[in-house]
Parts: C-alpha cells; structure tokens; sequence
C-alpha cells in the first residue's frame, strides 16, 4: 500500500501553487474546475508524491463541508542535513517562519518545520 496524494484546502489557490512549484520543484497538473467551483491542482514532486490543493469559493474553511483547514503537517525527506539546513534557510531568507528546528529530535530524525503563506506546516527532514 501507498499513499496517492495528499490534499490541501488552501485559501489562495494559485499563491498555494506557485510556493510549492518554487520550493520544492514540483510540476503542476492543468487547473480543475467544476460546475459548483471547486478548484485544484495535482501538484507532483520528484519521485512521484502527489499533493492536491484544492479551493471552493463556496465553502467557508471551517465548515461542515470542509471539517479542517489544511493539514497537521507534511513530512518531505530531502536526502541530507545540508539540504535540510539550506532550504530552512532559504525559506527563512524569503521570508517564511520557522517554527522548529533544524534539530535533531529525541526519536532521531534532523527536521525543521517551516509554515508556508497560510500557516500550513511542512516539515523538512533527511
């Protein structure tokens, strides 16, 4: 078993997809709209992981069609502390917050945890 994709309210869809195209080099999919609304895109990172963003102008965040606004985190391993520390730093550089590390934590893993423009949380490790 595998994970497919995962998904991602987000309240500015295209903000949301350029971040991710310039941070982690992923390749967008052509943007999806149906008749009520509902937009996204399949965003797909090296090695083949796949995250949806999606928006609907609709909806509120928050409510019951939409039970959670974006996610608890994303983990995204970027094969060594260097490349860890270097895009914590980029990231710091162009202005987003850190909220941990880089560290080592108690379990083992080098990580630091960035928020992107909406304050969803994506954590940086080996």
């Amino acid at each position: 078993m595998q994970v497919e994709h995962i998904a991602l309210w987000v309240a500015d869809l295209e903000r949301a997809r350029r971040f991710w195209e310039t941070y982690f080099g992923a390749s967008a999919s052509s943007e999806y709209v149906n008749a009520r609304g509902f937009h996204s895109y399949f965003l797909t990172l090296d090695g083949g992981a796949r995250i949806e963003l999606m928006c609907d102008g609709t909806q509120v965040l928050g409510s019951d069609d939409r039970p959670h606004d974006g996610w608890a985190h994303v983990a995204l391993s970027l094969g060594s502390a260097e490349a860890v520390d270097a895009l914590t730093v980029r990231l710091i550089a162009d202005g987003y917050r850190c909220v941990s590390g880089p560290r080592t934590t108690g379990d083992g893993y080098y990580e630091s945890c960035v928020l992107d423009d909406e304050g969803n949380r994506i954590e940086l490790t080996v």
